[in-house]
C-alpha cells in the first residue's frame, strides 16, 4: 500500500511539473497562441514561435492584414486563411509590413543590415515606407555579425528609415502595439498603406501620400511618448 501511495504521489508530481513547463512555454510564445511552438535560437534570437502548418481558429493579438487578406501578420508570425481557420505559414518573400516583429535581431552581412525573426529576414524599403520580407543573405548567414549596433566601418541603415526611442519606459510589446496602431491611423489619414503594392495609391500620388504617411506616423508616435528621428 505504501509503495502504491509513493508511486501515485510521484505521478501527480510529474504531471504537475509537465503542466508547469507547458504553461511556461505557452507564456513565452507570441500572443499566447494555443498551438505547438518551437524555439528560434539562430543568432541567439531565443524566442518561441508557432510551427509552420499549425492551424488556429483566429489570429492572436491585433493582426495586420497583408496583400488584401492573403496573409495576416501578428507577433512575427504569418498566417494564411484556410476556410474558417488560419494556418501558420512562412513569411512570404516580397511582401511588406509597416513594423518589425516585437522581437528581432539585427544581422549585419557585408555591412548591410537585415532584421531577423522566426526564420525570416526583413529589410527597410524607403519607397514603401515599410519592411519587405527578403531571401536570406548570400553566403553562410551563421557567420554574420549579429548586433543591434552596426559593426565598425559599416554603412548605417538607409536614410528613409526612422529611429523610434521610447521615452516613458514602454515595453517591447507596448512599442509594437503603439507602432501598429499609429500605422493604422497614419494609413487612414494619408490613404497610403505600406503593406500594399505601391502603397495602394496611383503612382502619381505615391510620393506625396508616402510623405503624408510618414508625417502622420511621426505625429502619432510622438504623441504616445516616443522620440522619432
Amino acid at each position: 500500500m505504501n509503495g502504491f501511495i509513493v508511486r501515485a504521489c510521484g505521478a501527480v508530481m510529474a504531471l504537475g511539473m509537465a503542466v508547469s513547463i507547458a504553461q511556461a512555454q505557452q507564456h513565452d510564445r507570441p500572443g499566447g497562441a494555443p498551438h505547438v511552438g518551437h524555439m528560434d535560437s539562430r543568432y541567439n534570437h531565443n524566442h518561441y514561435y508557432a510551427n509552420h502548418g499549425a492551424v488556429v481558429e483566429r489570429v492572436p493579438g491585433r493582426p495586420i492584414v497583408v496583400g488584401g487578406g492573403r496573409y495576416f501578420y501578428s507577433g512575427g508570425v504569418w498566417y494564411a486563411p484556410r476556410g474558417p481557420h488560419f494556418v501558420v505559414v512562412g513569411a512570404p518573400v516580397g511582401f511588406f509590413v509597416p513594423v518589425l516583429p516585437p522581437y528581432y535581431t539585427t544581422v549585419w552581412v557585408a555591412g548591410v543590415p537585415y532584421y531577423y525573426a522566426n526564420d525570416a529576414y526583413y529589410q527597410w524599403n524607403a519607397d514603401q515606407s515599410g519592411y519587405v520580407v527578403v531571401d536570406p543573405p548570400a553566403g553562410d548567414p551563421n557567420q554574420a555579425v549579429y548586433s543591434q549596433t552596426a559593426p565598425a566601418g559599416a554603412a548605417p541603415p538607409p536614410g528613409g528609415d526612422v529611429y523610434v526611442y521610447p521615452q516613458n519606459g514602454q515595453s517591447e510589446d507596448q512599442q509594437a502595439n503603439d507602432k501598429y496602431e499609429c500605422h493604422k491611423w497614419a494609413s487612414s489619414q494619408s490613404g497610403f498603406d505600406p503593406t500594399q503594392a505601391g502603397g495602394g495609391v496611383p503612382p502619381d500620388q505615391a510620393e506625396q501620400s508616402r510623405a503624408n504617411y510618414q508625417r502622420a506616423m511621426r505625429a502619432c508616435l510622438e504623441g504616445r511618448g516616443y522620440s522619432v528621428k
